[in-house]
């Protein structure tokens, strides 16, 4: 088709060199974009080990970067106390990173007065696993590998894996450019330098999730997102993700998909498939005060407040908990692998 639409522009350009140099830039046009839609390499993989026992344990916040305010703080210690109780692995960020504005640019003292200067526990100076980096300010500056010279404990990419043996898989997927409102609505002011055209980019990136999800062997598939896919709070479902990011997670027998966003605890059951939707979105600013209606039988658990989740996983077995801001344990899940697997 695309060469056809070439053989009509060249009979179209009459023969001069103005024409012809005209011709030479639609060729040149094509093979830059084909170049671009099929050269996308893999998604980055990083190994993890996991414990001697054969377990991985590993806490999850999101939305939380605020210098310490609305009770930053007070999460930040508890998830101290947890992740030294559960010898924690590693932690997991679900976005929105850096209020309000992202970082301007690696020198931005956001950097240090929101995670470096927050996060201080002993307990908490491990791997930190950042996907979905703020599109606001300077999406360049807070995926620099810069970053790691101030805070060695940082790693913030697009899209990638993270891979703890065959025990379980990781894999972080940039959903900001899913979301069509984004690009439409003049009130958003985002950096999309290096995700254009935003077409290719999303065909891209879930043709490599697709590939990345077939090839994993291992015990636990977890996908972890900026968005919900499933969520009763104020921004609700993401229904471009319900329309292209869920079929894959469904077709490939993923175990549980983690979020933000939504500044909230929560827990919602697939009702059709083994996934468990998990928000883990209140590591500062909550009390949205907005409940939207859901099935009773998928809703398992929510809280309006400020708090994280811990995860802890073997190859058999698999327990979250959710703690609110002072520690409390608010809710408790168990998963056998082998009676999730029964759908």
């Amino acid at each position: 088709m695309v060469l056809s639409n070439l053989a009509m522009a060249c009979l179209s350009y009459e023969k001069t060199r103005t024409s012809r140099l005209h011709l030479v830039l639609v060729v040149l046009l094509y093979c830059l974009s084909s170049e671009i839609s099929t050269s996308f390499a893999e998604l980055q993989r990083f190994e993890h080990a996991p414990k001697d026992d054969g377990s991985v344990r590993f806490l999850v916040v999101g939305d939380w970067g605020r210098r310490g305010f609305y009770n930053q703080s007070k999460v930040a210690v508890q998830m101290g106390r947890i992740g030294e109780k559960l010898d924690i692995d590693f932690v997991i960020s679900t976005g929105d990173n850096f209020y309000g504005d992202g970082l301007k640019s690696v020198k931005d003292p956001a950097f240090l007065d929101s995670f470096k200067n927050i996060y201080t526990a002993k307990s908490l100076q491990k791997q930190w696993y950042s996907g979905n980096h703020d599109y606001r300010g300077s999406t360049e500056a807070q995926l620099s590998p810069a970053l790691q010279k101030i805070d060695n404990r940082w790693l913030c990419l697009r899209s990638f894996i993270v891979n703890a043996a065959d025990i379980a898989e990781f894999f972080f997927v940039d959903t900001t450019p899913f979301v069509i409102k984004y690009i439409i609505e003049k009130k958003h002011h985002h950096d999309w330098s290096g995700v254009s055209p935003r077409g290719i980019y999303i065909t891209n990136l879930l043709k490599d999730l697709d590939a990345a999800l077939r090839k994993s062997s291992a015990k636990w598939k977890i996908v972890i997102g900026h968005h919900a896919i499933r969520s009763v709070g104020h921004h609700g479902d993401t229904h471009e993700l319900v329309r292209h990011l869920l079929p894959l997670l469904k077709a490939h027998n993923v175990d549980m998909y983690m979020n933000g966003h939504d500044h909230c605890l929560q827990h919602i059951s697939s009702l059709n498939s083994p996934i468990q939707y998990m928000t883990s979105g209140a590591g500062s600013k909550a009390w949205r005060g907005d409940i939207k209606e859901y099935d009773s039988q998928a809703m398992k658990f929510f809280h309006d407040g400020q708090g994280f989740m811990s995860v802890n996983l073997t190859r058999s077995d698999g327990v979250v908990v959710f703690y609110d801001v002072l520690g409390r344990v608010l809710h408790t899940w168990k998963l056998n692998k082998q009676l999730h697997s029964a759908f």
